[in-house]
């Protein structure tokens, strides 16, 4: 139960390769992310910001500040 808590889409398991075109939909994906999770977000109390998505795991505040740092280190890199 703990993995699936942890994991709840699963572990990650790459392919051995990629076409362009699920490359090209993998930046598309991220790219839109940032103003998916802004449009969600806004319209959250203070309070379910607050909510942590499993025991013991962040809140969902915490979770879009790591996927933000996530995406300025990845724009940095």
């Amino acid at each position: 139960m703990e993995d699936l808590l942890r994991y709840p889409i699963g572990k990650f398991t790459p392919q051995p390769a990629y076409t362009a075109e699920e490359i090209q939909a993998s930046l598309s994906r991220i790219e839109s992310l940032p103003a998916r999770l802004d449009n969600v977000v806004k319209l959250m109390s203070a309070a379910q910001l607050d909510t942590p998505y499993r025991d013991g795991g962040w809140t969902i505040r915490q979770v879009v500040h790591h996927v933000a740092d996530s995406h300025m280190n990845a724009f940095i890199r």
